[in-house]
């Protein structure tokens, strides 16, 4: 290669034009992408579908917990249902002298309203 006028050798025309639609393609996607930030509308709704899915999925797993704690309460309320048909078999005086603090609370609760009500009687 020769050099005319002080000047270099052209470099390969086919080169040049390969970096050309490379450097197109770049800015192609730069613009691309600086217009999907810009649409404020898409952003919004990418937003929103984005709640909505963290929702949905959210009231998925509190609805499969709310189901199995209905299934286990229910297990239990037959349990006590049976426990009750059991003890109604019982007479109740049985059932009191068994248990005698029932009936000591009921007594000490009356008690101390009976109290409060002479104490404000008492201030008027």
């Amino acid at each position: 290669m020769s050099e005319k006028n002080g000047s270099a050798a052209k470099p390969d025309l086919a080169v040049l034009r390969e970096e050309i639609q490379q450097t197109r393609a770049d800015l192609g996607e730069t613009v691309q992408a600086l217009a999907a930030k810009a649409d404020v509308k898409a952003r919004a709704r990418e937003q929103v579908e984005q709640t909505r899915q963290r929702v949905l999925t959210q009231a998925a797993a509190v609805t499969g917990r709310v189901r199995e704690a209905a299934v286990s309460a229910g297990g239990r309320a037959k349990e006590v249902t049976v426990h009750a048909k059991e003890s109604a078999v019982e007479p109740a005086a049985e059932r009191v002298r068994a248990n005698p603090a029932p009936v000591l609370l009921v007594a000490a609760g009356l008690a101390a309203l009976v109290g409060v009500i002479l104490i404000v009687r008492g201030r008027r």
